[in-house]
């Protein structure tokens, strides 16, 4: 593409260049437009965003497996073991992260001093997490709910007796006065034949 000189002291020569100037200071100042308004346009919303505080996953303890044949004999994890080396195996594990648990699984004819000694080299250790395997038992017969006692035999009815007729009530008569003197009952007077008596008694006789 050809453009014209305008220049009139030059001869006539075509231009055979364009000048990017002016097009690269349009694309700078598009790019500093851009720039400025992308943050505004995605978070256009100003919304506070809960932080998440991610918490360790807790790590499960290991499980040391100790079991004791009838014999007496010692297996670390079915490995043998001698009751000597219990101590340093012991301390070697009580310094793990978290502490292993160890499961003793001893056969029901092992004598209790053997366990007595292993518990207390694994106390010795520093060994904190320390149990017993056992076999669940044969449950036992649920409980038979208990009779009740028998109710007594009901009562014979009682004979039917006429009821008696209800007897009328007295009237109540009124208090007398205690300012009214008593009457006096009149004197009784002896009898005819007594009488006589007193009156022969009272004349003299006369010999």
């Amino acid at each position: 593409m050809a453009f014209g000189s305008f220049d009139s002291k030059g001869p006539g020569t075509t231009m055979s260049e364009i000048n990017m100037v002016p097009l690269i200071d349009v694309m700078l100042v598009l790019l500093v437009i851009f720039i400025i308004t992308a943050p505004l346009l995605s978070h256009s919303i100003r919304i506070n965003v809960p932080q998440v505080t991610a918490q360790p996953v807790e790590q499960k303890p290991a499980v040391i497996d100790l079991a004791i044949d009838p014999s007496g004999a010692l297996f670390w994890n079915e490995q043998p073991i001698a009751e000597e080396d219990l101590q340093a195996r012991f301390a070697s594990e009580a310094t793990a992260d978290p502490q292993p648990e160890v499961r003793i699984r001893a056969d029901v004819e092992t004598r209790y001093g053997l366990l007595a000694r292993i518990m207390g080299a694994a106390r010795q250790a520093g060994m904190k997490r320390l149990g017993f395997v056992t076999t669940p038992g044969q449950a036992a017969p649920p409980r038979r709910p208990k009779a009740p006692p028998p109710r007594p035999p009901p009562r014979a009815p009682p004979e039917h007796r006429p009821a008696r007729p209800l007897r009328p009530r007295r009237p109540r008569l009124p208090p007398r006065p205690r300012s009214l003197p008593r009457r006096r009952p009149p004197p009784r007077r002896p009898p005819a034949a007594a009488e006589r008596a007193f009156q022969a008694f009272k004349q003299p006789s006369t010999m």
